[in-house]
């Protein structure tokens, strides 16, 4: 093994053990999706020492790349099954939708930035991720095509949450998105408990960049 290597699996390993696990990703299974899922194939070549590190990265045309452990506590929230049929909305690198994959029965992923997904699929087909369609599209006000969904992760944030999205949930699938505007926005989790009720919960306050076309909250005037 170069140097280099054992580096990066050093990086990845302290990635895991100082900023995941303290982050109450426990679980198993979505740890060992973490290690082996190469998250320096994901980062611009330029950034590459930095993969590992606790900071959203750049990608790109102004766009960012989560950091590792609000992906990873997303993770483990979402619970995908290797049945599940999942919508990513924001694509960026493909990192997530490589992480969402190896779980799952299959991840539909929309970009909005044509040379991103261009980027993202180059970046899946290198990672060996044969179960993703990246494409190209607004989908921040959700995203029908292939629905309903088991799951729906929102890769960027939400000044509220469209009530399409959850009109696109099977029963018992689960969302994850971050709704807010800076300073203050929450990681939710909702998942549909039947064919009109919806249960939410609050994961965690973060700040988020947003959906390049997400449209601010409506605000009542008196």
């Amino acid at each position: 093994m170069t140097a280099v290597k054992m580096d990066m699996e050093q990086a990845r390993f302290n990635m895991i053990e100082q900023q995941i696990r303290p982050w109450e990703v426990l679980d198993p299974e979505v740890l060992a999706v973490l290690d082996a899922v190469k998250r320096e194939q994901f980062v611009p070549a330029a950034y590459q020492m930095l993969a590992f590190a606790d900071i959203e990265l750049p990608i790109g045309n102004g766009q960012t790349m989560l950091q590792p452990k609000i992906e990873a506590r997303i993770l483990q929230e979402v619970a995908v099954k290797n049945t599940d049929i999942v919508l990513e909305v924001g694509t960026g690198s493909g990192h997530m939708a490589a992480l969402l994959a190896t779980k799952a029965e299959y991840v539909y992923s929309v970009e909005i930035d044509p040379l991103l997904a261009d980027t993202a699929r180059a970046n899946l087909e290198q990672a060996g991720v044969a179960n993703v369609s990246v494409e190209t599209g607004d989908a921040s006000e959700a995203w029908p095509t292939q629905g309903p969904y088991d799951v729906i992760v929102i890769s960027g944030s939400l000044p509220e949450l469209p009530e399409a999205f959850l009109q696109q949930l099977k029963i018992g699938g689960r969302l994850a998105a971050f709704i807010g505007e800076r300073p203050v926005m929450q990681a939710r989790l909702t998942t549909r408990t039947d064919e009109k009720a919806f249960n939410t919960i609050n994961l965690f306050e973060t700040i988020v960049a947003p959906l390049r076309t997400a449209k601010p909250r409506q605000r009542f005037v008196f």
